[in-house]
């Protein structure tokens, strides 16, 4: 297993290109914190929730960028937390700010829809926000792979707005190269694909934010 330093950038040049790796930290979560957004404290209480209601002593998040969240992981003490995402210098920053806050933090860099991608198993996994920008079959075949028997998956989808666009319009202007390239997943295409890749749907609910976007909560059991 590849970890946060020098050895998790190799091989990050021969993938393909993507916007995540162009956007910068600051800009990201500069956009997800705006009160028109509100979406970091969304997807870090979302985590927090989960976690504290299934105990699990290994969490994996998928597309951690500097660790939203970690610190309440910390706080929950989590004895083994794995943070993956496709940018080396997002990593880098969770590793500078969480690395002596978490007992065990391992950071992979890679792209989750590629077979490539593997880490030990462990008992709970948190995708917000990810399958919209990448293939869900191969996404979830890959974290069926990472997933401990009788493990948890929870994804976050965002649903379409009638009037709001995919990405919130903001102040943070390069976060405009993601438009092109996300594409929203209907709940129920979302689960038909969980099932083939071997999941039980334990539950769905969609949760509406002050700014009117709507997202679905999906928990996934490994069958």
């Amino acid at each position: 297993m590849q970890h946060a330093g020098e050895d998790f950038l190799r091989g990050v040049l021969v993938w393909p290109m993507t916007p995540w790796r162009e956007i910068p930290l600051a800009d990201y979560e500069g956009h997800m914190a705006l009160s028109e957004v509100g979406q970091a404290d969304y997807l870090a209480n979302t985590l927090e929730r989960l976690v504290r209601e299934y105990a699990p002593r290994s969490v994996a998040v998928i597309g951690c960028a500097g660790g939203n969240g970690f610190g309440r992981l910390a706080d929950l003490e989590v004895p083994r937390v794995v943070g993956i995402d496709i940018n080396p210098a997002f990593l880098a920053e969770a590793k500078r700010r969480y690395a002596g806050a978490l007992q065990c933090l391992e950071l992979v860099c890679c792209d989750i829809a590629s077979a490539g991608c593997p880490f030990e198993p462990v008992e709970f996994i948190f995708a917000a926000l990810i399958f919209e920008y990448t293939s869900v079959p191969a996404s979830l075949a890959s974290l069926r792979m990472s997933l401990r028997p009788g493990g948890h998956v929870a994804a976050v989808l965002q649903l379409p707005h009638a009037s709001i666009g995919v990405v919130t319009p903001s102040p943070f202007t390069s976060l405009a190269k993601l438009g092109p390239v996300l594409r929203l997943i209907p709940p129920v295409e979302f689960q038909q694909d969980a099932e083939q890749a071997g999941f039980r749907l334990k539950s769905s609910l969609a949760h509406v934010l002050p700014s009117g976007k709507a997202f679905q909560e999906i928990l996934l059991d490994a069958c």
